[in-house]
């Protein structure tokens, strides 16, 4: 078989199994996301994609680029690279991971210039909040924090396409606790209501990612996605790649 209709029945395989149930009758795509019908996204050939957060998004990414073995770590980054890369190799495109774990969106503010507006992405996408929830300050700071990061990345470039993605938590490790899951979704309820202001006042796609996360937990459980209920296993990360996809893909479809 050639590679290109190798590659073709491999997708079509991996559609069938997104929409049909396993041998012992579980259902197989809890969350929804199908991922692997997505429309190609028209990106031009070369753009820049630029990933950055905390640690959901770092994951050991490699900080010396000449390493291209560990570059962009093994998060969802690495996921939607991957699959692009396959699904669209003519396209030639770049992605870069900024994510450093343990940040707030204070430390993204700090290091913007740097890691963002220095990058000169052609597609920003962000995931941030999870650790503001215990170490951040105020919500109307953290809005006020975001903003401005927005407005200095579309200063520097005005029609850059953003991708803004809801913080997340699920019931699982030591959000079990009630009090703690209490607290937790709470403020991550917040500010993925800020995000979602943010989104539509800067015409951005928005990534619901918590509603992606508590349908898989629904159909399956929380500790399935996310070990600690803030961190999620290989396969929350496919979750987050497949819904990222999906949106980005809607945007900027051919």
């Amino acid at each position: 078989m050639k590679r290109r209709n190798f590659l073709q029945a491999g997708a079509l395989c991996g559609g069938a199994a997104a929409s049909t149930g396993s041998a012992h009758g579980a259902k197989s795509n809890p969350s929804g996301v199908t991922g692997y019908q997505y429309r190609l996204p028209g990106f031009k050939e070369g753009t820049r994609l630029l990933f950055i957060g905390d640690s959901i998004t770092d994951m050991k990414w490699g900080r010396n680029e000449k390493d291209r073995n560990h570059y962009l770590g093994h998060s969802y980054v690495y996921l939607i690279a991957s699959r692009l890369g396959v699904d669209m190799p003519q396209a030639r495109l770049e992605f870069f991971n900024r994510g450093i774990s343990g940040n707030k969106v204070s430390d993204l503010k700090a290091r913007w210039q740097k890691d963002a507006i220095d990058m000169k992405p052609d597609l920003l996408s962000i995931l941030i909040g999870v650790n503001d929830v215990s170490r951040g300050g105020t919500v109307k700071q953290w809005e006020a924090d975001y903003r401005f990061i927005l407005d200095a990345s579309r200063k520097a470039k005005a029609d850059l396409p953003l991708v803004l993605l809801d913080p997340f938590v699920l019931r699982s490790g030591r959000l079990k606790i009630p009090e703690a899951w209490e607290k937790w979704r709470t403020k991550v309820d917040k500010y993925g209501a800020i995000v979602a202001q943010l989104a539509n006042d800067y015409d951005a796609i928005h990534v619901k990612t918590q509603e992606v996360f508590d349908a898989a937990a629904k159909a399956v459980n929380p500790e399935q996605w996310i070990w600690d209920g803030v961190h999620p296993l290989p396969q929350g990360h496919e979750l987050i790649a497949r819904d990222w996809l999906q949106a980005v893909s809607g945007r900027f479809s051919k």
